[in-house]
């Protein structure tokens, strides 16, 4: 059975607490993207109930109060029920990881999701990227990279009460630590921040093999602190990018919404020690990527 093609969607990924939650809200924003609610986690099987909610969005009224209370988000109940083990593997997932009953029941189930107007999907994926895995199944999908300083990440990541790290590197999703970066967390006696810290440098290691995964057009990559800055040129790169059209409307929206850079926390939230255990952890990272 032939399968609807799902035209070039859009995958936002990024460590968590790096600021991908802001930036997909407002990029749901725009009147041609359609993305999965809490709908989609309820009833995975049923994707008209979704479809539905993507068509009472766009009127004036309703679709104000819809919005907030049906929120683009990761969903990943919907990705667990058609791919087993999607949120909670150990490590990256990539081409060779997708079988044939994965490609078939995603885009199937997806390809019913969108209506006449929104018409090309929009996902935020936190954690290892499954870049390898999802350009796999959808042959020319975009891929947006959010990057926040690694100090900012992980002073947001030990005040979250999900973090796994609390348990050490045994019950957490990212691994055993590397030999090196083991020895980083034992020189600082198993601290919980450099442990935080060494997380953000395994995904952003992580993210690099999956940088080349995917042609240079097809990836973008920005900055937490760049979109907090100027949030209208950030978008206006990013919808040219992603082949989607500027609008005086989608301008109006992404204008309503405030953006506040908060990366300075971690210098009044942490003392001075693990101020500077963190920083010497993630000094070269930080160098690679503009931060120092």
């Amino acid at each position: 059975m032939s399968l609807e093609k799902i035209q070039k969607p859009i995958f936002i990924f990024g460590t968590g607490r790096s600021g991908t939650t802001i930036f997909n809200t407002m990029f749901s924003e725009h009147p041609n993207l359609y993305w999965l609610s809490q709908l989609c986690d309820k009833y995975p099987n049923k994707p008209q109930y979704n479809t539905q909610l993507m068509e009472l969005i766009d009127y004036p009224i309703i679709g104000k109060f819809l919005k907030k209370k049906f929120e683009a988000s990761e969903r990943y109940s919907f990705w667990d029920f058609h791919c087993n083990g999607f949120s909670s593997t150990f490590r990256d997932i990539y081409a060779e990881d997708v079988s044939e009953r994965n490609r078939y029941k995603l885009l199937k189930i997806i390809s019913q999701l969108k209506t006449e107007k929104r018409n090309r999907l929009l996902v935020k994926i936190t954690g290892w990227s499954r870049v390898g895995f999802l350009s796999e199944i959808f042959e020319d999908a975009k891929f947006i990279h959010v990057i926040r300083d690694g100090r900012a990440v992980a002073n947001s990541l030990v005040n979250v009460n999900f973090w796994l790290g609390w348990q050490g590197d045994y019950k957490w999703r990212w691994g055993k630590l590397p030999s090196n970066y083991r020895k980083e967390w034992e020189d600082s006696e198993q601290s919980f921040i450099v442990l935080a810290g060494i997380q953000w440098k395994i995904m952003m290691d992580s993210y690099e093999i999956s940088k080349k995964l995917v042609k240079k057009e097809n990836l973008l990559e920005i900055k937490y602190e760049d979109l907090c800055e100027n949030p209208m040129r950030i978008f206006k790169m990013v919808t040219e990018f992603s082949e989607l059209k500027w609008s005086s409307e989608f301008e109006k929206t992404i204008n309503n919404f405030s953006v506040r850079d908060t990366n300075s926390k971690w210098k009044k939230d942490l003392n001075k020690k693990q101020q500077n255990d963190l920083s010497q952890a993630l000094e070269n990272h930080l160098k690679k990527y503009g931060y120092l």
